[in-house]
């Protein structure tokens, strides 16, 4: 069993910074892949980045590549998401989700959610 709570959300203005940190407990937090997932309001939830366990490999969907940054410590049981260059289409609730198959980009296939932190991007 994996709890995760997300957190560092805010309102930033659209060109600005912010960081969220998932932080996850259990023994067997390094074992697991970790994604950030974010659903906008009247949209379906899309994938946004995942990390692999073991090597830390990591993969992004297309609008936040250049932009957002995932990493992982295992040490800490904490996923982040540096999001840097935030426009308004990134305003969404960010999710983050624990899995074992690394790359997946269907939520279906994680195991463990958080609750969710809203960003707002203000133009």
């Amino acid at each position: 069993q994996v709890q995760l709570v997300e957190s560092g959300g805010g309102l930033v203005q659209a060109g600005g910074s912010l960081r969220l940190s998932c932080a996850a407990s259990g023994r067997t937090f390094s074992r697991y892949v970790m994604g950030w997932f974010r659903q906008a309001p009247g949209k379906e939830r899309e994938f946004v980045a995942t990390i692999n366990w073991s090597d830390s490999r990591t993969y992004y969907t297309d609008s936040v590549k250049g932009r957002f940054t995932i990493s992982r410590d295992n040490a800490k049981n904490t996923v982040y998401l540096q999001m840097n260059s935030l426009k308004p289409e990134d305003t969404a609730v960010y999710y983050c989700a624990a899995g074992l198959s690394f790359p997946v980009v269907r939520g279906t296939e994680y195991n463990y959610w958080g609750q969710g932190t809203q960003v707002t991007v203000s133009s």
